[in-house]
């Protein structure tokens, strides 16, 4: 018999409007396209434009779709992302980002992709999708361990995910409902994760949601950087960095939705001095150092920084770090030791994952609080203690799973394999 021609197919991703979600749709985007299957990035227009710039031979499968966002008093003009806007306003976005429903559901009733892939803001959208016979995925860009704490029954939160996620914000529902409705209503549900790392949390959300839950890996990023264009920033970071000894420097940055107060701004500042080693820190807010800072140490950053560039550098020995997902897997890719600093949403859950592997420890709070002295323990148990020296070689050994390139398109082409068995028959 012959094998009959692959169908190519049409596949929407829908992400919500942080850049933290939406890069890993758009890597998830990329890996899509290459098998040749056409893509419609949905997001609003100033978010596209913000966007890295496509690779050439993927141009012509990538197609951006742009939504205008609704107007809200609440929002700043021209903020279409959490990075334009501070936390607490947070809420109003979502609000505006649910006036999207209207013309989502148009661009899929004219455009029939036989795929939806979205994230977990749209809570609306499950209902749209089924009438419409589109195939509807979650993909989740968090490790699937927060999963299981928000689809399981227990009221117990354990204090890792926020209790502001289970109440009703200004958008008029909380972010657990948003998820819940999501994962209850799609076919079936991704997440960027792998069986070597958390099979036991897949399989629980699996037992929970009673649907199938493929992981797709952990997309890490790709390790050879393009030396085509000059890069001042990472030049002058370079340059730094080359003066240190190997395993020496302490890198330090809380992602783009943490907010430090004036007083965790101190309390980090004073446990990086006191621990003594050299640190890059990248900041969100420069003005508090050019008034406070004593600290001859270190290098305080304020621009953007190329965050994998720096975590591959030699002269890296550990990561103060918020425990962003995307964060975990950039520095566990080369086997860069994590000193935790948990804020907000998955960082928790994501902490205490990486402590059970020890590859990692969570800076100790006193009620709550950030204490410098436990900063500076933390710091030295990781990057130099005898005491410490499982992390770092557990560390390095996590390495291996995570920067397999191999291992990480095999589940890729497990999860297209899946989409394009599970296309609706009318859609054939």
């Amino acid at each position: 018999m012959e094998d009959k021609p692959k169908k190519f197919l049409h596949i929407t991703l829908f992400p919500w409007l942080a850049f933290g979600h939406m890069i890993p749709y758009f890597q998830l985007s990329k890996l899509i396209a290459q098998k040749g299957h056409k893509i419609s990035f949905i997001s609003t227009p100033r978010n596209i434009k913000r966007l890295p710039p496509l690779p050439h031979n993927l141009q012509p499968f990538i197609n951006y779709v742009e939504l205008p966002l609704p107007h809200i008093d609440q929002l700043p003009e021209n903020a279409e992302a959490t990075m334009d806007i501070p936390s607490h306003i947070v809420p109003y976005l979502k609000k505006a980002f649910d006036g999207l429903q209207q013309p989502l559901t148009q661009f899929l009733e004219t455009s029939t992709p036989d795929c939806i892939i979205y994230d977990f803001a749209p809570y609306w959208l499950p209902p749209i999708t089924s009438k419409l016979g589109v195939l509807s995925i979650h993909f989740s860009i968090f490790s699937a361990s927060p999963m299981t704490y928000i689809a399981g029954k227990s009221s117990d939160k354990d204090n890792l995910i926020s209790h502001v996620h289970y109440e009703q914000n200004e958008s008029g529902v909380s972010d657990v409902f948003r998820v819940k409705e999501i994962i209850f209503g799609v076919e079936f549900i991704a997440v960027r994760s792998c069986m070597e790392i958390e099979g036991k949390a897949i399989e629980s959300i699996e037992n929970q949601c009673k649907k199938k839950v493929i992981p797709v890996g952990l997309m890490p990023p790709s390790l050879e950087f393009s030396e085509d264009k000059k890069d001042e920033s990472w030049d002058t970071i370079l340059k730094w960095l080359d003066k240190h000894e190997k395993k020496s420097v302490v890198y330090v940055a809380f992602g783009t939705e943490v907010t430090l107060s004036d007083e965790e701004y101190i309390e980090i500042a004073k446990g990086l001095e006191s621990s003594s080693f050299p640190f890059l820190w990248i900041v969100k807010n420069r003005d508090w150092f050019v008034e406070n800072d004593s600290n001859k140490n270190g290098l305080i950053w304020s621009n953007w920084a190329p965050q994998l560039r720096i975590l591959a550098h030699e002269s890296i020995g550990g990561f103060l770090t918020h425990c962003g997902w995307s964060s975990v897997i950039e520095s566990l890719q080369v086997g860069c030791p994590l000193i935790m600093l948990p804020f907000q949403s998955d960082q928790g859950v994501n902490a205490r994952l990486m402590e059970e592997k020890m590859v990692g420890i969570k800076v100790e709070r006193n009620d709550g609080k950030i204490n410098r002295d436990s900063v500076a323990k933390a710091l030295r148990l990781v990057m130099v203690e005898e005491e410490g020296k499982i992390y770092r070689s557990k560390a390095e050994e996590m390495s291996k799973i995570v920067g397999d390139k191999e291992l990480h398109q095999k589940y890729i082409d497990d999860f297209v394999d899946y989409v394009e068995l599970h296309i609706p028959a009318s859609k054939h």
